[in-house]
């Protein structure tokens, strides 16, 4: 399923025949494709509310097989067929009725959904003679268009009161959904928040798959559980990890329990879909995640001469973005100085191959192991950053020490909480990449006597 708020797209792929057969696709523009349903499916000579009603519901129907990915998500290569039995009459290289066409060129960006709903509405319809359903009636908009119905009228007379017209949707060419790289424990973003959420929504109707009891963009272990056991119930390799067959049968699953592509739509909200992350940073902006950002240019500066040393300062300024701009060339991305979806994913990759393949007894203090810590998690990184906080509890009393037992439990999340308020940190209890930096940060001044972190001191350069 498409994540965010739906748009038009610039394209439709139409596969003339049934789903399964042989027929070949044809892409077309969006608006060419609505004129040609609308010239295929309804009379001209149609009152205009009735016209106007039925290319509300054609462009709806379109937009909710594309955000549903309805077969995209199920490894088909295109977004609709042209067969009724299935979708909207399209008939190839077919002529458009003028005023069907002025009115498609007003209306295409257009589309309903159900009040407190994100996605287009599933706007089932038949022609209302040969054949009737519990959508729109297409003969049946004339009769009411004639009794003076407008084409809003007409559509809530079919599907209820609590619809609405979204006007002017944003044109934009239509990317898949998954993000590119394989999700796993340590990730982080919007695309681990989705699947968060559509995960514990599948499990109310599969309920061997466990809840994640924070649907907070990080991917730990709880995360990793529920995606394994999905995988397990669902025949997929037991991976603990969201490779692209894994979120396409995930969005499949969801899309089906919550009847997103039919009309008693269980329907998505908006807090489903809104965003945790910033999805793209660039120069002038300033938070945490600018900070994360940093640290990762940091240490792969470190280790890749030809990427361009920055400091972390949570502040995206000129020498983030030469930094930035220095890593896409090196790694073959546009050179944009802008964080998008691709140079993170590439960032991370790059990042974690270091992680991978620089022990720490290499530094001085640890790389940050590229997986979130927090209450639940165990392991020896969790037991390394125990005694870096029982070190700093000599200096700072009011910062617990814990045992270096391996475990992530209540007291080791207080000593993390009261480092974090003490350094100024958002106070979560949760070691991402910026309090990791900053515990090592703190433990390498205090015993060493000079803030030796691995960017600052690389075992070996990468040409």
């Amino acid at each position: 399923m498409l994540t965010g708020t739906p748009f038009i797209p610039e394209t439709i792929t139409v596969h003339l025949g049934f789903p399964d057969s042989n027929a070949p696709n044809v892409e077309v523009d969006f608006a060419s494709y609505v004129k040609n349903v609308a010239s295929s499916e309804i009379y001209p000579t149609w009152n205009v509310s009735a016209l106007r009603a039925n290319i509300y519901a054609i462009v709806s129907f379109a937009l909710n097989r594309i955000y549903t990915e309805w077969y995209r998500s199920r490894g088909y290569d295109f977004d609709i067929t042209a067969t009724t039995q299935f979708d909207q009459k399209f008939i190839n290289g077919r002529e458009y009725f003028e005023n069907i066409s002025y009115l498609v060129d007003e209306l295409f960006n257009d589309y309903v959904r159900r009040k407190g709903s994100v996605e287009p509405l599933f706007t089932a319809f038949c022609n209302g003679t040969t054949s009737t359903c519990n959508g729109l009636s297409q003969w049946g908009t004339q009769a009411l268009a004639e009794r003076g119905y407008n084409s809003l009228e007409i559509l809530k007379y079919y599907y209820g009161d609590d619809i609405e017209i979204v006007q002017d949707a944003p044109v934009r060419t239509a990317m898949p959904s998954y993000p590119g790289a394989e999700l796993r424990n340590g990730s982080f973003g919007n695309d681990v928040k989705f699947i968060q959420v559509w995960l514990n929504r599948i499990s109310g109707n599969f309920p061997a798959i466990p809840k994640i009891p924070a649907a907070d963009g990080i991917f730990d272990t709880p995360t990793e559980n529920a995606v394994r056991k999905f995988q397990q119930v669902f025949g997929l390799e037991q991976t603990g990890a969201v490779d692209a067959a894994t979120w396409y049968r995930i969005s499949y699953i969801y899309t089906s329990v919550k009847h997103l592509a039919e009309l008693d739509s269980e329907g998505v909200r908006f807090e489903d879909i809104a965003p945790r992350f910033t999805e793209d940073l660039s120069i002038g902006m300033q938070s945490i995640e600018v900070s994360m950002l940093q640290y990762y240019l940091a240490v792969i500066g470190a280790y890749y001469e030809a990427v361009i040393p920055v400091e972390i300062t949570g502040y995206f300024g000129e020498q983030t973005e030469r930094s930035l701009k220095s890593f896409q060339r090196v790694f073959a991305l546009p050179q944009t100085g802008v964080a998008d979806r691709a140079t993170r994913n590439d960032l991370y990759r790059a990042y974690q191959g270091i992680v991978d393949s620089v022990p720490p007894q290499y530094t001085y203090v640890a790389l940050y192991p590229g997986t979130v810590l927090r209450e639940g998690a165990n392991g020896e990184y969790v037991k390394i950053i125990q005694q870096y906080l029982t070190y700093i509890n000599r200096s700072y009393p009011d910062i617990p020490a814990v045992s270096d037992t391996g475990y992530f439990g209540p007291l080791t999340k207080q000593s993390v909480t009261a480092f974090q308020r003490q350094f100024g940190i958002d106070p979560t209890g949760i070691v991402g990449a910026v309090t990791w930096d900053r515990i090592a940060g703190v433990y390498s001044d205090l015993r060493y006597g000079f803030d030796k972190r691995p960017y600052q001191n690389p075992g070996y350069t990468i040409k």
